[in-house]
């Protein structure tokens, strides 16, 4: 029996996947969360085989919590959900160590076969997203922009991007808002997502 713990914030979705998966009679739902932060706690204490997790969950990010799961039970094989893969979001995904990445909208069969590939310790990609990571779409920025944005990005505050690019506190505040409206982002923050995961930064 593959032990297996799922982390999505839509009730509707999570019940609906629950659901599906009780007819396997290979696989079994241990445990359910819909938060990011009790992610790790829920695998310490039920041991799952393997984590389904939502990209996108309130309290932290899937691929964090995804990361944190790798160090402290690698023994437990991660799959993440997503409802958009982007060429970023897989990298990120693979550099947190998860061993399966598929689309939200896939086939519900594929689900648990990936799932079972999973357990077996494959990896698992979305055919789709993979051809999208071997082919970035081109970054509206300027080389000087995803430089600002980079390094905003990286936590450095304008005082600090100033002295670290020789730039003026004005022209990095100028650049910063020229990226946020040519990704066409709610803001600063927004525009950083948008770039890490098209993979520009």
């Amino acid at each position: 029996m593959i032990r297996t713990l799922l982390a999505e914030d839509m009730h509707l979705v999570r019940g609906a996947i629950v659901a599906l998966l009780a007819y396997e009679e290979d696989i079994e739902v241990v445990a359910e969360v819909d938060r990011g932060d009790r992610i790790l706690a829920t695998a310490c204490a039920v041991r799952p085989d393997v984590a389904v997790i939502d990209v996108g969950l309130p309290g932290k990010e899937g691929l964090v919590a995804a990361g944190e799961l790798h160090q402290k039970l690698p023994s437990c094989g991660v799959l993440i959900l997503t409802g958009v893969g982007t060429p970023g979001l897989l990298r990120r995904a693979l550099d947190a160590h998860v061993r399966g990445f598929m689309a939200k909208d896939a086939q519900p069969g594929q689900l648990a076969d990936a799932i079972r590939r999973v357990a077996c310790g494959e990896r698992v990609i979305d055919s789709e997203i993979a051809i999208a990571a071997m082919t970035p779409p081109d970054a509206p920025l300027t080389a000087r922009e995803l430089d600002v944005i980079g390094a905003a990005a990286e936590g450095a505050s304008v005082s600090e991007i100033a002295a670290s690019l020789y730039l003026s506190k004005g022209t990095v505040r100028n650049y910063l808002h020229r990226s946020t409206a040519k990704l066409g982002a709610r803001s600063r923050i927004d525009a950083i997502r948008i770039a890490r995961e098209s993979g520009w930064i």
